[in-house]
Order: structure tokens, then C-alpha cells, then sequence
């Protein structure tokens, strides 16, 4: 007798726990409770989302919706669709028809993010693009113009020929002679 179908949230949030121990399993061999309250910050940071919106989401007090979903895959580099599979049916995850394959960082391309810490910087620069893109663009090519545009050259400075006695230091000193030392700043 088929079983029904589970509810699409549900589907979701059981590939989710499978992407985080994933991600235990390929962090560390031996996980212990001090261990994975650090690894839940970690894993929330590699799929860019808060860490207490990742606990609200093992509590089921939150749900996946569909571009969180999408974003769970990409991060975790998954096929788009992958999330939607339910894991229970024994289907193999398979992209969805006409999706794109995700890049995997392996792939050697200089483009796409190759680490954690990449992906938490893209992910930074692309929401704060979309909230404000004007803006966005005009700062990011600002900064990034300073970055890797090459600092000019200095231009040789002129070299003066020193001089050939003391005259200069016994010129300082008597400059130095006729100013009145500061006074002491009054405490209020």
C-alpha cells in the first residue's frame, strides 16, 4: 500500500539535518555536545543564515521556505531541486528538470567561492547588493578600484648634499631656544 506523501516543510527540514551531518561528519570524526554547539554556528554561517534561525529551524518553529531552500543547496552545493526530494522514497537526488548544475568548488574555477569563509563573503556582498544596488555597485567598484588598482610610483625625491659642518643642528637649536615650552592642560 503507498504511503502519502509527506508535506513538503517537513521533506525539508529532514534534508537539512542530513546537509548538517554531512557537514559534522566531514568537520570532525568525533563529535562531542561542546563540539557541535560550535559546529551548529558554523554550519548556520556556511549556509548564511543566523545561528538562532538555524535552531529555530531544528525546533520546527520555523520552516524552509522556497528560497531558503534554494539556498541551503547552493551553499551545500547540491542540485537545485535537492531539498524538495524526500529521502524516504529511496529516490536518489537528481537536479530538477532544466537546472543548472551548481559548481562545485573542486572545479578549480577562480569565480566561484572555494571555502566557508568565501561563501560567508559573497553572501554578505550579494544581500547587501540587492537591498541596495546603486549603492552597492557604486562603493564595492570604489573599494575595489583602490584595491587592485596599482599605487603609482613615487616620484624620486631630490637629494640636498649634506652639509658640511653643524651649522644646521646649531641653527635648530637656537630656533628651538626661543619658544615657550606648552602649559599644562587645566583638569576640569
Amino acid at each position: 500500500m503507498p504511503t502519502a506523501p509527506r508535506d513538503v516543510a517537513q521533506v525539508r527540514l529532514d534534508n537539512a539535518l542530513r546537509l548538517f551531518d554531512e557537514f559534522v561528519a566531514a568537520t570532525i570524526k568525533h563529535p562531542d555536545a561542546a563540539a557541535l554547539r560550535g559546529l551548529e554556528r558554523r554550519f548556520a554561517e556556511r549556509v548564511l543564515i543566523q545561528p538562532s534561525y538555524w535552531s529555530q529551524i531544528k525546533s520546527r518553529s520555523r520552516q524552509i521556505g522556497e528560497r531558503l531552500a534554494r539556498q541551503f543547496e547552493q551553499c551545500c552545493h547540491k542540485p537545485r531541486g535537492w531539498m524538495d526530494l524526500d529521502p524516504a522514497e529511496g529516490a536518489a537526488p537528481s537536479p530538477a528538470p532544466g537546472a543548472a548544475p551548481v559548481p562545485r568548488p573542486d572545479e578549480g574555477s577562480p569565480s566561484v567561492p572555494q571555502d566557508d569563509d568565501e561563501r560567508f563573503i559573497v553572501g554578505l556582498v550579494l544581500t547587501y547588493y540587492r537591498r541596495h544596488p546603486q549603492r552597492a555597485r557604486t562603493r564595492l567598484l570604489d573599494l575595489l578600484g583602490e584595491v587592485l588598482t596599482p599605487a603609482p610610483s613615487p616620484a624620486p625625491t631630490p637629494t640636498r648634499p649634506a652639509p658640511a659642518t653643524d651649522d644646521s643642528l646649531n641653527d635648530w637649536r637656537k630656533a628651538a631656544a626661543g619658544i615657550a615650552p606648552l602649559k599644562p592642560s587645566k583638569k576640569r
